[in-house]
């Protein structure tokens, strides 16, 4: 997934699929924390298109938020996200001390952290990703090239469903 998809999530999407506020999605993008890969605005009245990698990393932001951790540091992570490919990302795993966001690579790396006695916790970013896609799957997404809505399974589901009931 990157800047070439095809498919964009709009904002109340995003935020479903990512667990955020509305206004947590609008302040990070007009402050650069994280923008929307697919299509920024373009002023008023355009909306902006985040990309499936976008939201994961939005829910990795609300999550390092939630513990405490610094926006500097997050802002580091972003970056290092930003940086890394998708095939990197589902096999990452992200551990903070509170102060330090860091990559763990291996049991060798997540020994040296524990070593110095602090407390530590780590995000699976391949979990955050498998929860985002299924949560993708249920939500309204749309075609990049046509501005087509493409329906969730629940939504499909749920019209599927009016449909048998009239005719029964």
């Amino acid at each position: 997934m990157s800047s070439g998809e095809t498919i964009g999530y709009r904002g109340p999407t995003a935020c479903a699929a990512a667990g955020i506020t509305y206004r947590q999605l609008d302040y990070w993008a007009r402050t650069g924390l994280v923008e929307p890969s697919v299509r920024p605005a373009y002023g008023s009245g355009t909306q902006r298109l985040y990309g499936a990698r976008d939201i994961v990393v939005l829910k990795i932001v609300k999550r390092l938020l939630d513990t405490g951790v610094s926006l500097q540091s997050i802002r580091t992570a972003v970056r290092h996200l930003a940086e890394s490919s998708s095939s990197d990302l589902r096999q990452m795993t992200l551990i903070c001390d509170g102060a330090t966001v860091y990559e763990c690579a291996s049991p060798d790396d997540l020994a040296e952290l524990l070593s110095g006695g602090q407390g530590i916790f780590g995000i699976s970013v391949g979990a955050v990703w498998r929860d985002v896609r299924d949560a993708l799957t249920q939500l309204h997404g749309e075609r990049v090239d046509t501005g087509e809505t493409l329906p969730g399974d629940s939504a499909a589901d749920e019209l599927a469903a009016r449909r048998r009931g009239r005719a029964g």
